[in-house]
């Protein structure tokens, strides 16, 4: 049985390279990150929204700003909950022409989370009203959003994460079954 034999350079080069990476996990003396504070939550963001229904998924831009309580959308994404409701493509199409821009506030507390460096977000949001015209007469359209997890301003990289979800809709008073819910996922959004 041959017997492998790795250059003593190669080890000597591992050992010291172990040498700097654990050093250099102990050393404090990296960027300093200044910590956050409430004033940096404020301001127009732009961001990467993912919207996942069931096995459908799209990505996109969105932009938004944010307030002392508040999270204001001048053109919410209704695409998924039009086509939700409104089940032939082209009258859908036609439906979300028709609607134009839908606006749209999430409410929040904050909280600075210190040892994380964070702003925690724990969001409130209401009820979205939209009348979806089909054929000639508007339906009146409830959705319920939920905020299953706290949003997050983080210190370290200044970005903005939180996701929300529409987990029911009513359409004239009935709701809609079977329904997939919908998933408003900000992954990672920055100020403009």
């Amino acid at each position: 049985m041959k017997r492998l034999t790795v250059p003593r350079f190669f080890i000597t080069v591992l050992m010291v390279l172990v040498g700097f990476a654990l050093s250099s996990c102990n050393d404090n003396e990296g960027p300093d990150i200044p910590p956050v504070k409430m004033e940096n939550l404020p301001g127009n963001y732009k961001g990467k929204l993912i919207i996942i229904q069931g096995s459908s998924k799209r990505e996109g831009i969105k932009e938004f700003k944010v307030k002392k309580d508040t999270i204001s959308f001048a053109e919410f994404p209704i695409t998924e909950i039009v086509k939700t409701v409104v089940k032939d493509p082209a009258k859908a199409e036609a439906a979300l022409k028709t609607m134009g821009k839908v606006k749209y506030d999430l409410k929040y507390a904050a909280v600075i989370n210190t040892s994380n460096n964070v702003i925690e977000l724990t969001f409130a949001p209401k009820t979205m009203e939209l009348q979806i015209p089909v054929d000639g007469v508007n339906k009146k359209t409830v959705v319920e959003f939920v905020a299953k997890q706290k949003g997050y301003y983080v210190g370290l990289d200044q970005t903005l994460r939180y996701a929300l979800t529409a987990e029911k809709i009513t359409v004239d008073g009935t709701l809609v079954t079977p329904y997939t819910v919908i998933d408003y996922n900000f992954p990672f959004c920055i100020k403009n």
